[in-house]
């Protein structure tokens, strides 16, 4: 009976050891995570939200200031720049509108931006198709041409291109202007958009050439809707960028009613500072400024959603 009883009392023991031991082993882990955890780490994790605040007020404030400029009189921008507005100043923006001309200047962004963003996508997603989905002689060939151009800089173009434009009879044209935008565009968007497309199902374009659709059925009605987070993503960039772009319209666009916004801002910027204006500067800039941060704000996920998928996928 002893020995019986001390046979269950060493069982007993063991299975009490068993299980208590992934509790220690947690306890152990959780220990050394929390003692991994030490005051070089706690100082790299303050040092980097001091630098993260640090940056977002370097970029914020600028941008409240000119807001809260842009609704003040110019006696008070002149002797308290950085105070609050004793009034809010509306006139300020219908000034900048009618009497600056910012209103046609937007109007003119608004028809080359509609012409350029949309042939970038539409011609872009067609070449990344082609070049990621078939195999062809010289395929690696044109992909490689459309990168290089990735390594052309804009300034260095601008005579022969002035010359060509002009050649072509495009030059001081909206259209022409959008052609210029779209061919500085492509090679970027292209290279996005293969490494987007190349990883798409293939299965599923098989299977619609084998019911009987062909390839541009293909494309535009199955490929194309199934790589719409690259083509928001696309879309949001090549917007900012072409609405921001001054050097371009610059040189191809020197009629004054054909100004876009970032040319009529360089001109209202010396008129105004002329006529000490500063209300209206500081209007229209605000309203050149707060639909790039609206389209952004709308779309911010969708722009890192589509981003990332094509930086994995590519």
């Amino acid at each position: 009976m002893s020995s019986e009883m001390e046979s269950k009392q060493l069982q007993a023991v063991v299975e009490e050891d068993i299980a208590e031991a992934p509790k220690s082993a947690g306890g152990a882990q959780a220990a050394s995570a929390v003692s991994s955890t030490g005051p070089a780490d706690w100082a790299l994790a303050v040092f980097s939200q001091v630098m993260l605040g640090f940056w977002a007020i370097l970029v914020i404030f600028p941008f409240l200031w000119m807001i809260v400029t842009s609704f003040k009189t110019n006696r008070e921008i002149q002797r308290d720049p950085f105070g609050w507005p004793a009034a809010l100043q509306w006139e300020n923006f219908s000034r900048a509108w009618n009497a600056a001309n910012i209103g046609s200047y937007a109007l003119n962004t608004v028809i080359v931006l509609a012409m350029s963003v949309t042939g970038t996508i539409l011609l872009s997603a067609m070449a990344a198709y082609v070049l990621s989905r078939f195999d062809f002689p010289g395929n690696r060939f044109i992909y490689l041409l459309f990168t290089a151009g990735l390594m052309f800089p804009v300034f260095l173009g601008l005579v022969p291109l002035r010359f060509l434009m002009t050649d072509l009879n495009l030059y001081n044209t909206f259209h022409g202007l959008a052609l210029v935008y779209i061919a500085y565009s492509l090679p970027f968007t292209i290279f996005f958009m293969s490494g987007f497309f190349k990883t798409l199902p293939g299965e599923v374009a098989e299977a619609a050439i084998v019911d009987g659709a062909s390839q541009y059925q293909t494309f535009f009605q199955i490929m194309l809707p199934m790589a719409k987070p690259g083509l928001i993503a696309m879309g949001i960039f090549n917007f900012l960028g072409q609405w921001n772009q001054f050097l371009l319209p610059l040189v191809l666009m020197p009629d004054q009613d054909k100004y876009l916004l970032s040319q009529g801002l360089a001109f209202l910027a010396i008129q105004q500072g002329y006529q000490n204006d500063y209300s209206a500067l500081f209007a229209a800039l605000t309203i050149t400024m707060v639909p790039t941060l609206v389209v952004y704000v709308i779309f911010q996920r969708r722009l890192e959603s589509g981003l990332t998928a094509g930086a994995l996928k590519g």
